[in-house]
């Protein structure tokens, strides 16, 4: 009776789920441990984006491309300990996934204490100071509202050393949050989700059994080495190089914009509190409803295209009309195509390659590309601002080029994406290798 009530109750969860995506029975469980994951992953870096955005803009726009050099360095550093991590025989992926996870987690809530502790007005952190939590954030409020500074300022000199070592840490920290651990985690998605393409018995396959990884203190290296070996990883790899190119300069732009139309810190928070709060709700609601549909019905070369195609008009816009309405409008829309339509995408590109490929240079090219990405940015977007005498309106047109280019890749790394998943499994890795 109790196994006949546990058959009906796990029909009906499938036969909800059924409306807003495709899944079969047996990863109905997995479904629910990933969108859990992400939600919280996705629920954290929305919370400390806007006292990232904040902390960077006190320090000052000149110190933007600085810190973004700086993501690079600590990138170069974090991403073999986290291939390594996942290369260890005797550790299991998903216990390793759960490493990353619980390390994130407490240095998140670190930051939370050091980030009270270091704002002006607030009270040292002793157990008092705590009680009374509520009461030494309004006056940190009061306090920054009244200090507030004018956005072009260096910002470097006027704050103190403490202050400034936060805000540099968490801006690292947060770029870290946002690739190490969604990388990893859609490495474990997709390893355990079957492709609609692909036989269901595709992850015991003799291709995807051959990861019998040795530790390797340079594994970095070896996710390179599979990225140099296949002509579709590299493909990969500049079409997220450009992604990172054109998000980078899309946010030196956002950054550049609110801080000469806010002097208040208060206010410039609060208005990137509201735009994620608006993009939050709109990717729930797009994930939920048109993600699948849009996948299965016009597939992924759609999906990875839409984004360039987004980035256009968007810097179109911020050309027009460089205020804050139009890159609150622009941002929202940026990322709501991005999360909805071109991150799922992109990680369908990894379901032709093989398990190695996957977690080592899926690992390489998420974080170190997208890192080189930023850095590009950083530099380009710096070079076109101090020339164009910091016109962002200008900036933006130079931007399109690199759209352009965006989106050639993407619409012929989607015909080859879908030439391999139609290849039987023991012919995808000679596809992917140098001819």
């Amino acid at each position: 009776m109790m196994m006949m009530m546990k058959m009906i109750g796990k029909s009906r969860i499938e036969a909800f789920m059924s409306w807003f995506v495709r899944v079969h029975p047996h990863e109905t469980s997995a479904l629910f441990c990933s969108t859990s994951t992400f939600f919280f992953i996705l629920g954290a870096y929305f919370v400390v984006l806007p006292l990232r955005d904040e902390g960077a803009i006190s320090l000052g726009l000149g110190k933007l491309p600085g810190l973004f050099a700086g993501s690079l360095l600590l990138t170069l550093l974090a991403a073999p300990l986290s291939t390594l991590i996942f290369s260890l025989p005797n550790l299991p992926k998903r216990k390793a996934l759960v490493f990353i996870h619980r390390f994130f987690s407490a240095s998140l809530v670190v930051f939370f204490i050091l980030w009270l502790s270091s704002s002006p007005g607030s009270a040292a952190f002793n157990f008092k100071g705590f009680l009374h939590m509520s009461s030494t954030i309004k006056e940190e409020l009061k306090v920054q509202v009244n200090q507030a500074t004018p956005p072009s300022s260096d910002g470097w000199s006027n704050n103190g050393w403490f202050y400034n070592s936060v805000r540099i840490s968490l801006f690292l920290w947060v770029a870290l949050l946002n690739l190490i651990t969604i990388s990893s985690t859609w490495a474990r998605v997709i390893d355990v989700m079957d492709s609609e393409t692909e036989p269901a018995d595709r992850r015991s396959s003799p291709r995807l059994s051959s990861t019998a990884a040795n530790p390797q203190f340079l594994a970095i290296l070896d996710g390179l080495r599979l990225i140099l070996a296949s002509n579709y990883l590299l493909l990969v790899a500049l079409f997220l190089w450009l992604s990172a190119v054109v998000s980078s300069f899309f946010y030196f732009q956002k950054v550049t914009v609110i801080a000469t139309s806010f002097t208040s810190p208060v206010d410039r928070r609060r208005l990137f509190a509201q735009i994620n709060s608006f993009i939050a709700v709109f990717i729930l609601a797009g994930q939920l409803s048109l993600t699948g549909r849009i996948l299965t019905i016009f597939g992924v070369t759609t999906a990875i295209c839409s984004a360039p195609f987004v980035a256009i008009i968007n810097l179109i816009a911020i050309a027009v009309w460089p205020t804050w309405i139009a890159v609150a409008v622009c941002e929202t829309l940026r990322k709501v195509v991005t999360y909805v339509v071109t991150r799922p995408g992109r990680e369908l590109l990894f379901t032709v390659v093989s398990q190695d490929e996957k977690y080592k240079a899926k690992v390489c090219i998420d974080v170190i590309v997208q890192r080189l990405g930023d850095a590009s940015a950083a530099g380009m977007y710096k070079l076109l601002f101090d020339t164009l005498s910091g016109k962002a309106s200008l900036a933006s047109l130079c931007a399109l080029p690199v759209c352009v280019l965006w989106m050639v890749t993407a619409f012929h790394l989607g015909s080859q994406q879908r030439r391999l998943a139609k290849l039987p499994q023991s012919s995808q890795s000679l596809e992917t290798s140098p001819r």
